[in-house]
């Protein structure tokens, strides 16, 4: 069976070939130093396409707390809960009259 032919092969251009057909000429240091960034050049674009990263911010964000409790504690929300256990557990607390 003879090999397929793989569409990996050169073009053939040479850096002079691509320096003769390019309209976007090298950059100079005084080039880099007149140039602004996107956001100064284009401000409301920029701002149109700006994303946040990570999650939204919620109003009311929960607070990650280390607590040690007794392990029949834990077994008793586990066993009552499931999975949710936390969730009921921090349910249980907020009904507390502290």
């Amino acid at each position: 069976m003879p090999k397929a032919k793989t569409s990996r092969t050169k073009t053939g251009y040479t850096k002079a070939d691509m320096e003769a057909v390019s309209d976007n000429p090298e950059w100079t240091k005084e080039d880099f130093a007149r140039a602004k960034p996107f956001s100064e050049v284009f401000p409301e674009l920029h701002a149109s396409i700006k994303r946040s990263r990570g999650r939204p911010k919620v109003d009311n964000p929960k607070e990650a707390v280390t607590l040690r409790l007794p392990p029949d504690v834990v077994e008793k929300f586990k066993a009552a809960a499931g999975d949710e256990w936390r969730a009921r557990m921090a349910k249980t607390l907020k009904q507390a009259k502290v």
